[in-house]
């Protein structure tokens, strides 16, 4: 059997430590003992998901925020905000009903962030509804690079931890939840046509956002991600002590990233104009799913898979398309978008059972499983 390491965690974010923690300390004092962690993690999940699915309903193409378009209605809005806040708050409160009811596991912090890798394009496709993609918004090539950058800095944390063994909560997270739920709520108030005002002079609101992330990402996420993992090694207690080790786990994503940038770059129908929302899907779910793999080998204190498999049959998917082999790439698009997240959610379920099975408990109930 592998040998799970202890979880091992630091939050240093002022917002975090002295405001979130305090309330969600107050919050988890009246959840019922009997409340099983993931179910709690995967209720929160499942809160960004009715988001995704209620703005797609509404703005499938993010179009909708656009001058000429019919909006999004209001109660949408209210409804993304108490949502999100709501999926934040119990991603904050599983962990300490975890320990409030002394059945912290691995099983949980990989349900905990394994979920959290699929909800990093929750959050990005959902918010850009506000803005869109009209002459006051965003393109789609633009929320794309954006959405990488978002994925990107999910994954520094945990290469951190692959690399040191504690995980270092990005600052930026907590920040974005609290902002993102505030902008839902004001939108819904004062209506998308506000955001096409400049904040000023000639800045708008979309430069805003997009200078916010991208400056989150390389001011504060990449900095503070080197300098720990530069102190692990001044320390002599970096994990992996070959370059080529240190590195391994980005080898998958940035293929991933090379891959679909590939398809954007070449596509003949230019198929991320076309169906954004389904190509974002999709690169969120490829990314969740080579994420989760790099988590339990963190956890399992076992070597990083080098190369996922689940990007050799999307070579060939790119290939047919940039080639024009298969003509419908929309067709093509949307049969290998069902492909991956079959095949993400064949692996959740699997990992989740064999993890259950290992520590013989039930994933959602704190009842121990019959020892015979």
């Amino acid at each position: 059997c592998l040998g799970y390491g202890h979880y091992s965690a630091v939050d240093s974010n002022p917002l975090s430590v002295y405001i979130m923690h305090p309330f969600w300390n107050f919050v988890v004092k009246f959840l019922p003992m009997w409340l099983a962690p993931n179910l709690i993690t995967f209720t929160g999940f499942m809160f960004l998901v009715l988001n995704f699915l209620i703005l797609a309903f509404y703005d499938f193409d993010f179009t909708a925020s656009g001058a000429k378009h019919e909006h999004v209605p209001s109660w949408v809005w209210v409804a993304a905000g108490i949502f999100n806040f709501l999926a934040y708050t119990l991603d904050g409160v599983d962990g300490k009903q975890a320990r409030r009811t002394n059945s912290s596991t691995p099983l949980g912090e990989l349900f905990d962030h394994g979920l959290d890798s699929w909800a990093c394009m929750l959050f990005v496709a959902t918010v850009y509804s506000i803005f869109g993609r009209g002459e006051s918004g965003v393109s789609v090539v633009t929320l794309y690079y954006i959405l990488w950058m978002v994925l990107f800095s999910f994954i520094l944390s945990h290469w951190e931890k692959y690399n040191t063994g504690i995980l270092f909560l990005p600052w930026g997270y907590d920040m974005s939840q609290v902002t993102i739920s505030l902008v839902y709520l004001v939108t819904a108030v004062v209506g998308v046509e506000t955001w096409y005002q400049p904040v000023l002079l000639h800045f708008l609101y979309r430069d805003l956002f997009t200078f916010m992330i991208i400056a989150c990402s390389f001011a504060v996420t990449l900095p503070m991600s080197l300098y720990n993992v530069l102190k692990a090694y001044r320390s002599d207690t970096l994990k992996h002590s070959s370059l080529y080790e240190a590195f391994l786990p980005f080898l998958s994503p940035v293929l991933l990233f090379i891959l679909s940038t590939i398809w954007v770059v070449y596509s003949p129908s230019n198929i991320l104009d076309l169906q954004p929302r389904i190509f974002y899907l999709m690169v969120g779910t490829a990314f969740a799913n080579v994420t989760c793999k790099l988590i339990v080998c963190q956890m399992s204190n076992t070597r990083c898979q080098a190369l996922s498999w689940l990007l050799l049959p999307m070579s060939v998917v790119v290939l047919l398309a940039v080639t024009k082999v298969v003509t419908n790439e929309t067709l093509l698009l949307h049969l290998w978008t069902a492909a991956v997240m079959l095949a993400h959610i064949h692996y959740g379920v699997s990992v989740v059972h064999q993890l259950s099975k290992h520590f013989k408990i039930f994933a959602f109930s704190l009842k121990k499983p019959n020892s015979d």
